[in-house]
């Protein structure tokens, strides 16, 4: 294989893992982590200060959401809000119920919390997607109960791109409501943020979870949005921070930083996701034509307009990435939390993929700094990687063959 990129000419398409802190926003977080020091908790002069800006930044992240800032929730990350929504949500309405329903692609932050629940003695149960991931209203319909008081459904799969029909969602929950608020419906939205609407209101969901490192922010910063009247108990404890739902003082330069990231990928939402579909039907388009054999999975119409996922038979994604790397091309081979578990993943299996495909899988992810020439500098690469691994596969097998 020729090199067709160089080392130090990094090609980053990992962005739906993380993206780099804009330098606008980065230079808003600054003052905060030294001239601007105080604790918002405290009285003095300093604390008032770092209250004020911390209570500025609720109120312009509930603008966002169109929401109310008390019920704007900052925690450490995605995965923290997910574990409050649903151990919270859950263990609060214990006494009105004991039954949740999650789709069978959500990601680890709600299923292992899930599975935590069911230890509990709560009852769990998955309802099925379609072959591109979307999620089988039909079959969540009949699995709503009189006891079911939580339902959490993504908003955009982290690792397909698939995006989910939350409005209709919203009103099948409605429809099928045994009580005044139940079920009470979240939405994990950390890689809908900059893509898609997170109007609440618009979207009909009780609770919402984003993530900042997604959109330009700084990583260790998320929210959960809460309605109003819902009670949720804290799992972080010990302090009267976040109306007393998330003990632990506050990380302001981190919060600020995230709501800045939050309103410029508002901004920017409109004319970067028309920007992101036109290169992104390009590189599936090429990748199709390059690599006929090569399978794009989710949903092709309901897509991020930054997802590329594609499965390639007869070959592990695990050394397309690691070839793809030595080049300088940086991707995933699907979901980062869990780039070190060698299980196939749970979401292409969900799907229907075999084993064997779902190994075969890699995940390119756009961003702000891609553009056309990248992609073509890839699909240099990535046809005659593929051919090395295959011939490589072709030689193991026919050893193994005449060995046996």
């Amino acid at each position: 294989m020729s090199n067709t990129v160089e080392l130090d000419k990094k090609i980053y398409l990992d962005h739906a893992s993380t993206t780099p802190v804009d330098r606008e926003v980065l230079e808003l977080m600054w003052p905060y982590f030294s001239p601007e020091y105080g604790n918002p908790s405290s009285m003095h002069k300093s604390g008032r200060k770092a209250g004020q800006a911390l209570g500025q930044a609720r109120k312009e992240a509930a603008h966002l959401l169109n929401a109310s800032p008390e019920e704007i929730i900052f925690t450490g990350s995605g995965t923290e809000s997910d574990n409050l929504a649903i151990l919270g949500i859950a263990r609060a309405y214990r006494g009105h119920g004991n039954h949740i329903i999650i789709s069978a692609i959500e990601h680890k932050a709600i299923t292992e919390p899930a599975i935590v629940l069911q230890k509990e003695g709560f009852q769990v149960s998955v309802v099925p997607v379609n072959k591109e991931g979307v999620v089988n209203l039909k079959r969540l319909k009949e699995l709503i109960n009189d006891q079911t008081i939580l339902v959490s459904i993504m908003y955009a799969n982290n690792e397909i791109g698939t995006i989910e029909p939350i409005q209709e969602i919203s009103k099948i929950l409605k429809e099928k409501s045994h009580s005044k608020i139940f079920p009470i419906f979240h939405t994990d939205a950390c890689q809908a943020a900059g893509a898609l609407s997170l109007d609440v209101r618009e979207l009909g969901v009780d609770l919402m979870t984003v993530n900042s490192a997604k959109i330009y922010g700084p990583k260790g910063v998320g929210l959960l949005y809460k309605k109003r009247e819902l009670k949720v108990y804290p799992v972080i404890v010990g302090g009267e921070q976040e109306m007393h739902l998330r003990a632990g003082t506050e990380n302001l330069p981190l919060i600020v930083g995230f709501v800045e990231a939050l309103k410029r990928a508002d901004a920017k939402r409109v004319e970067e996701s028309k920007r992101l579909i036109k290169l992104r039907d390009y590189f599936i388009h090429q990748i199709l034509q390059k690599i006929p054999d090569a399978i794009v999975n989710g949903s092709l119409e309901n897509r991020l307009p930054n997802n590329v996922h594609i499965s390639i038979p007869q070959i592990e994604g695990e050394s397309i990435l690691l070839l793809l790397d030595q080049k300088g091309v940086e991707a995933s081979t699907g979901s980062a939390c869990s780039a070190y578990d060698l299980k196939p993943s749970h979401v292409l299996l969900a799907i229907g993929q075999s084993p064997e495909y779902a190994h075969g899988s890699i995940r390119f992810s756009l961003g702000r700094s891609n553009h056309k020439k990248e992609i073509d500098e890839v699909m240099k690469i990535l046809p005659q990687i593929v051919q090395h691994l295959k011939s490589l596969s072709a030689l193991t097998t026919r050893q193994y063959t005449y060995g046996k």
